[in-house]
């Protein structure tokens, strides 16, 4: 038993409810047992209660152990002197109020349902994907649609936190800010650090004078990512590396203290490809973020984002290295990717900051009119009859693994509380009819 599932089970009544009676032998009956509260202070407030003939309303208190609420010094802390009811799993001592008066206690231990117990630590020690696979769906189309979405909300909300951190650190500079978070997605997963590190080493308005002069772009990034320091006999990249050391000296430029990492990567993602890309959708862009802010249509971004990488690097993947012809166009997963990953989550943090609901709404529904992504997340739920019908969908998955099934939080999810709230039900109308 945990103080977490204790107060599950008491939040949703999940015990035998039939008879009860308090540790100090007056009868009990629970008509409200109070608003969850997960603030400093007790668990549950504004309770209602009747012990003997007499109504109560006030909190109510849980713990493993009556003698936790000593341990825990609830003696001398006034947010517990209107205490109506402490709820225990086991009663090892009787606890009172700064006056001498005793408070109610109630244990739980011999009214939860076995079946429950053993459930919950079936969920807690599963080594499957998710810890209630074997019983997925588990929920109904519609609950499945409602807790999808708060899934959604919730990852854009963490991801809004992280974005409004780093716009602290732009001093409330959003083109900045979507120029670092823009540049680290297209560094995918291997480089990430290593293009933000870039975008912070190269301001918005350094890039921004340049933007008329791809070469002079290219030259800035490939420079920073140290992919310039070689000998090199071909005439575009030894252009480049001139323009890079007239642009270091003008700026002051350091190349960034990270290294750029090719192995395992299909060719069409290395970094220098990425960052020619990079290159380019600056070069035809302008105020990208301000952009994305008042269009409404998310056609016009994609289209925005479709970029090509310069001539050069259709002969090339990596400088000085010749290849077959094959244009470097930024796919549609791609971007895609960059979409769901960085416009949606900036957009969504920059209406949460202006108070903008119309904001927010265009950058969910835009969410959901992305093709759902195609992971071993995804996959997974689908194989288990959970849809994923687009992105928003595909989002909200990964949330439920990563952030619920992942660390165990099965008593927080809806999925977890339906297989509980059955077994439950089902064990506590079989004592019932038993009775």
């Amino acid at each position: 038993m945990t103080e977490r599932l204790l107060q599950f089970i008491w939040q949703f009544q999940y015990y035998n409810a039939s008879a009860l009676t308090t540790e100090e032998g007056q009868s009990l009956r629970i008509i409200y047992q109070g608003q969850f509260h997960t603030n400093q202070g007790p668990d549950f407030l504004n309770g209602k209660i009747v012990v003997g003939e007499t109504t109560w309303v006030g909190n109510v208190e849980l713990h493993l152990l009556s003698s936790d609420w000593l341990r825990h010094n609830h003696q001398t802390d006034k947010n517990y002197n209107n205490t109506i009811l402490h709820v225990v799993w086991i009663h090892d001592a009787v606890i009172q109020h700064s006056d001498g008066s005793i408070i109610p206690t109630l244990e739980l231990q011999h009214r939860v349902p076995k079946v429950l117990l053993d459930h919950y630590t079936v969920l807690q020690q599963s080594n499957r994907f998710v810890p209630c696979d074997k019983f997925l769906p588990a929920l109904d189309e519609m609950k499945w649609n409602i807790w999808k979405e708060r899934l959604t909300i919730e990852r854009l909300q963490r991801k809004s936190n992280s974005v409004l951190q780093h716009l602290k650190s732009a001093n409330n500079h959003w083109e900045e800010v979507f120029w670092w978070l823009l540049s680290r997605n297209f560094g995918s997963t291997i480089n990430a650090d290593l293009f933000e590190a870039i975008a912070k080493s190269l301001p918005i308005k350094t890039i921004a004078k340049h933007k008329n002069q791809i070469h002079q772009l290219e030259a800035m990034l490939l420079g920073q990512a140290g992919l310039l320091s070689k000998n090199f006999d071909e005439d575009y990249i030894i252009l480049l590396q001139k323009e890079y050391t007239f642009l270091q000296k003008k700026y002051g430029l350091k190349p960034v203290n990270l290294s750029p990492h090719f192995l395992r990567m299909r060719p069409a993602n290395f970094p220098t490809v990425r960052l020619a890309q990079l290159a380019m959708l600056v070069h035809q862009s302008t105020h990208l973020f301000s952009t994305i802010a008042e269009t409404p249509d998310l056609s016009t971004i994609k289209n925005q984002l479709a970029v090509t990488a310069n001539d050069y690097w259709h002969y090339h993947y990596i400088p000085g290295e010749e290849t077959p012809f094959k244009p470097k166009q930024l796919g549609k997963q791609t971007i895609d990717n960059i979409c769901i990953n960085t416009i949606v989550p900036v957009l969504f943090a920059y209406g949460l900051y202006h108070k903008n609901e119309a904001v927010k709404e265009k950058a969910l529904k835009w969410l959901s009119n992305i093709s759902p992504e195609q992971n071993t997340i995804t996959k997974h739920w689908k194989a288990r009859q959970v849809t994923n019908a687009n992105a928003a969908e595909s989002q909200a998955l990964i949330e439920l693994k990563n952030n619920y099934c992942t660390p165990r939080r099965c008593i927080e999810c809806a999925v977890g509380n339906a297989v509980l709230k059955y077994q439950s039900t089902t064990s506590r109308a079989t004592t019932l009819r038993a009775n």
